[in-house]
């Protein structure tokens, strides 16, 4: 037995979120997801991670959780929560407060509070930088107005520039601020408003503090017009609140975190990303800023950097792209020579902490592994470390497919085999299509897991077409402005060579996906009856529609044009609805800003209209991936009820999580 026989099981596993190392090297702390005891949502604890090959404890207990550690130079430990403070009477539980736990043992104690909440926080020396969401106007009468609003009963928003929405959640009505403190006996002292008055500039902002504690640098969101946005980088003296300069911008690109200051203070990483066009890719490069003087040149080539953390020595890198299918740690030089690759095995890395002596820690997954903490030496050798999750038992094999397109290209992809797959026993066939679509299936998921898939059986292909990440520009190139047709051949070829495997049933086949995989689940159904089924999550279905009611139209309106151009003709899967004759199931949150629920509601009932066989799984409290637990078992019950029907042939059996 394993946790994929039951999904309420499955659902139940703790999962590692991420690591933190302490300035002397000697402490690591990983921030752990696991089942609330309801069993209706997560909550998040803190763990210690021996680094003697000790076993893993619990640091925090509170019900309200505690997220997003991070160690002072002087080794405590700092973190958010929602937990009451029993020192303050009457104290607002709903927002995060910012907690220390004292290196030297004790209790935790709270440091610093805000009416709208601390949401992340950095530290250098003994400055904390932490950033808050306050209602525009005079930060003094907040919670004046906070009081006002709650009790008038109003929660109207009036926005002046984009962006209104963002993911699942609304922006506004107030404005993300980054206020500094300075650490002392009990809480921050001379906490200060570092950014009176920004608007929308800090909007998902990323920052990072100097060793000293003197200066802040963080992205900055300037709007332009048409409701177009740019990004720069500016650095904030935190001594002198307000006073900011810019470090870079340049018309044309943006300047994005993750955004990281090197030990000796001297230079910033980040990542500096062309806005695309119809005609132009992105082509985001990890970018070095002097902090001085503002110049600053590109480093580790095509590498698209998911995250960065410095050398001790501040003349190197840790980078870790997208590379092949995979996601390995690269060292690149700060001059900007040639990268080196620093992992060689299939797994893809994050949450990247470097040593003193220049030992990486860091978060290891694969396809075929959830993620746990890892050590890795300078020659690259990988030592896994005592996790606070479990290791588990995989039902199946994983092993790679690849193929020749049409146009000459190699593309490949992941195939999970389920056990008992041979020639005399084929598995029918699921094709699972990444979303993105700059994405590439490299990487464990908990939301999208081929494994539950391979328990039921399945053979499941996670291809990485055209608009993949990870094999250099021209792989994208291809796809771009062209998402349906060139997308489909390449998927439709990585579909022909895995089926000719004797391990698989090419007479048993579906294929599924979400976002853009949504997208190109809907435009296989217009342009081929070859699957038994068809599985569309959060998908793009009307893309005139679509471009101009997401959160974020400014930029796909980059790639496809002003909205009623031709692309959304001749790429809009909406317009091949008399082709579709494949049974369909929908599958939409309410909650979705990135691909609003209209596009769920059209194409159902567009399908309905055209007597497509279809059934709509809708979640009116969830948003693009669907997370709640209970709402995860019924997605994965309601999909494999819906693929055994049509896919198996077996009677369809409501499943008992709906009823």
């Amino acid at each position: 037995m394993t946790p994929f026989n039951d999904i309420r099981d499955y659902v139940g596993l703790p999962r590692v979120a991420s690591l933190r190392l302490s300035p002397d090297g000697t402490r690591l702390v990983s921030v752990v997801q696991a089942l609330n005891p309801d069993g209706k949502s997560y909550g998040t604890s803190l763990w210690e991670i021996p680094l003697d090959g000790g076993r893993p404890y619990r640091l925090t207990r509170s019900v309200k959780g505690e997220a997003g550690a991070e160690f002072t130079a002087e080794g405590d430990l700092l973190f958010g929560s929602r937990r009451p403070d029993p020192t303050v009477k009457d104290a607002d539980e709903e927002v995060p407060a910012l907690w220390l736990l004292p290196a030297a043992g004790g209790e935790a104690r709270q440091i610093a509070s805000r009416p709208g909440g601390v949401a992340g926080f950095a530290t250098g020396g003994r400055s904390v930088v932490f950033g808050s969401d306050v209602l525009p106007g005079d930060e003094a009468t907040e919670n004046e107005r906070r009081k006002a609003r709650k009790e008038g009963g109003i929660s109207a928003i009036l926005h002046e520039s984009s962006l209104v929405r963002y993911w699942d959640h609304d922006l506004g009505p107030g404005e993300p601020r980054l206020f500094a403190g300075t650490l002392g006996d009990d809480r921050l002292t001379e906490v200060r408003d570092l950014t009176p008055q920004p608007g929308k500039a800090l909007t998902e902002a990323s920052y990072d503090v100097t060793p000293d504690g003197g200066t802040v640098v963080t992205t900055w969101a300037v709007p332009l017009p048409a409701g177009d946005l740019r990004y720069r980088l500016v650095a904030i003296e935190t001594a002198d609140a307000g006073a900011q300069r810019v470090l870079a911008e340049q018309d044309g690109y943006d300047f994005d975190g993750p955004v990281k200051i090197s030990p000796d203070g001297r230079l910033v990483a980040c990542v500096r990303g062309n806005q695309a066009t119809v005609d132009s890719i992105p082509e985001p490069t990890l970018w070095i800023v002097d902090l001085t003087t503002g110049e600053g040149h590109a480093a580790g080539g095509e590498l698209w950097p998911a995250d960065i953390a410095w050398a001790p020595d501040s003349r190197s890198l840790y980078v870790v792209a997208d590379h092949h299918g995979r996601r390995p740690i690269f060292q690149v030089p700060a001059d900007g020579s040639e990268p080196v690759r620093l992992t060689p095995d299939d797994a893809a890395y994050l949450s990247l902490n470097v040593a003193p002596g220049g030992t990486v820690y860091a978060l290891r997954s694969a396809v075929d592994s959830p993620a746990g903490p890892v050590r890795v030496t300078g020659d690259g050798t990988v030592e896994a470390l005592a996790s606070p999750a479990p290791e588990l038992e995989l039902p199946g094999t994983l092993t790679e497919v690849t193929a020749t397109t049409d146009d000459g290209v190699t593309v490949r992809g992941w195939l999970v085999l389920p056990e008992g797959a041979s020639a005399e026993n084929p598995a029918p066939f699921l094709l699972w299509i990444h979303g993105g679509p700059l994405s590439s299936w490299n990487d464990w998921s908990w939301r999208w897991n081929p494994w539950i898939m391979a328990q039921q059986g399945y053979a499941v292909l996670m291809p990485d077409p055209c608009l993949s990440t990870g094999y250099g520009p021209e792989m994208i190139r291809r796809g771009w402005a062209d998402w349906g047709p060139r997308t489909h051949a390449d998927l439709m070829s990585i579909t022909d060579a895995a089926l000719e495997l004797p391990e698989v049933d090419a007479t048993r086949t579906a294929a599924m996906g979400g976002s853009f995989g949504g997208y190109m689940a809907n435009w296989i159904a217009g342009h081929t009856d070859r699957f038994k089924a068809i599985v569309t999550h959060a998908s793009l279905w009307h893309m005139d529609q679509f471009a101009g009611t997401t959160d974020a139209p400014m930029y796909w309106q980059r790639e496809f044009g002003p909205v009623g151009g031709e692309l959304y003709s001749t790429l809009s899967p909406h317009l091949s609805l008399s082709e579709i004759s494949t049974p369909m199931l929908v599958i939409h949150g309410d909650k979705d800003y990135r691909v609003p629920i209209g596009e769920g509601l059209r194409l159902w009932w567009d399908l309905q209209r055209s007597g497509v066989e279809s059934k709509f799984l809708y979640f009116p409290d969830e948003n693009h991936w669907v997370l709640k637990p209970g709402n995860v078992v019924v997605w994965y019950e309601t999909v494999l009820a819906f693929l055994a029907q049509h896919v198996l042939g077996r009677e369809w059996k409501r499943p008992e999580s709906l009823s």
